[in-house]
């Protein structure tokens, strides 16, 4: 017997047993990128079968597809992780979610699987998209914003009244960051180029920076945490506006422990956990008018290599997000 959540809806027949995805075979640039016919999977425990609605393209897919993860990627794989669309299957062992529900979030903890025409997600990387949000908006929002969340308050652990300096403060993180530390009372340092900076002003941060004209480490001194988002030379400058005591958090790459014991600093760098708990916090704080999303670029899904090429630079990166509409041709 098939369960009942299980039964396949209404123009889900057994004709849509397969689907398209990106698939990569081997490692290497955007060229080793095959838009395929494969096998649609059915949800096993803990997991929702979503009719991708919008994926979003992040650094981390191409990390991936160029065999740079910092996760083991078993080959052949399907790229992309964000998401948003509409569950139309669940797995055993789900509770709090239903066929028909509008979803967004990541697809597993190994981020593969979403540049396709259904994505499976496991259950607790999932909650319901912002009503506010359309799903291209929605798919934009997850790894990003949680993991400005999680830079600001579980790791840095700031507080109302506190300074933070926010590098990298226009990018697809830092924009939350801003906004989010703004929101929680923070004093915000942020660093960003010439032409991003009134756009950062507008997100919230009290002082902007401009890298290009100013050496920050000149400008503040005494800083509560330094939120990493660029890594190389200004990881290693930011430990010289730290107080003793405070914390360099980085989200791009390991910073050198001899300095932070010369500092007399924590220094760590993590690895975003994306939870329903910090989606359903974020999509609770869009609704509210609290957080502005920003999509740079959207295309079809068949057009997932040009967003790949944007990722390299081989074509001009767009400010915001990119995403794939999946149910655009």
């Amino acid at each position: 017997m098939t369960p009942s959540n299980m039964v396949p809806r209404l123009g889900e027949e057994r004709t849509h047993s397969t689907m398209m995805a990106w698939r990569v075979h081997q490692f290497g640039s955007p060229e080793v990128m095959k838009f395929e016919r494969v096998p649609r999977a059915e949800p096993g425990p803990g997991e929702v079968l979503v009719k991708v609605a919008a994926a979003g393209v992040g650094p981390w897919d191409g990390w991936i597809r160029s065999g740079k993860s910092a996760l083991p990627q078993p080959l052949p794989l399907t790229l992309g992780s964000d998401l948003s669309g509409e569950i139309v299957a669940i797995g055993p062992g789900v509770s709090g979610l239903r066929v028909g529900d509008q979803v967004y979030g990541v697809t597993n903890p190994q981020f593969v699987g979403a540049y396709a025409e259904y994505a499976l997600a496991s259950a607790g990387m999932t909650s319901n998209k912002p009503t506010s949000l359309s799903h291209v908006e929605a798919a934009s929002v997850p790894v990003v914003a949680v993991t400005a969340w999680q830079a600001l308050f579980d790791h840095a652990q700031l507080k109302a009244g506190q300074t933070v300096v926010i590098h990298g403060a226009a990018g697809n993180v830092g924009s939350y960051a801003v906004q989010l530390a703004d929101r929680a009372g923070l004093q915000t340092v942020a660093t960003a180029s010439t032409g991003d900076i009134s756009t950062v002003r507008k997100l919230g941060a009290n002082t902007v920076i401009d890298h290009r004209m100013q050496r920050f480490e000149e400008e503040v001194h005494n800083a509560d945490a330094v939120i990493d988002l660029v890594g190389g030379e200004t990881q290693d400058r930011s430990f010289q506006v730290l107080r003793r005591g405070g914390k360099l958090i980085s989200a791009v790459s390991r910073p050198d422990q001899d300095l932070a014991k010369r500092y007399g600093v924590e220094a760590a760098f993590f690895l975003v956990d994306v939870t329903s708990q910090y989606l359903t916090k974020i999509a609770r704080f869009i609704d509210a008018g609290k957080l502005r999303t920003n999509v740079g670029a959207v295309f079809p899904l068949a057009d997932a290599r040009e967003a790949h090429l944007m990722l390299e630079r081989v074509r001009p990166q767009p400010k915001g997000k990119i995403v794939l509409d999946v149910g655009a041709r």
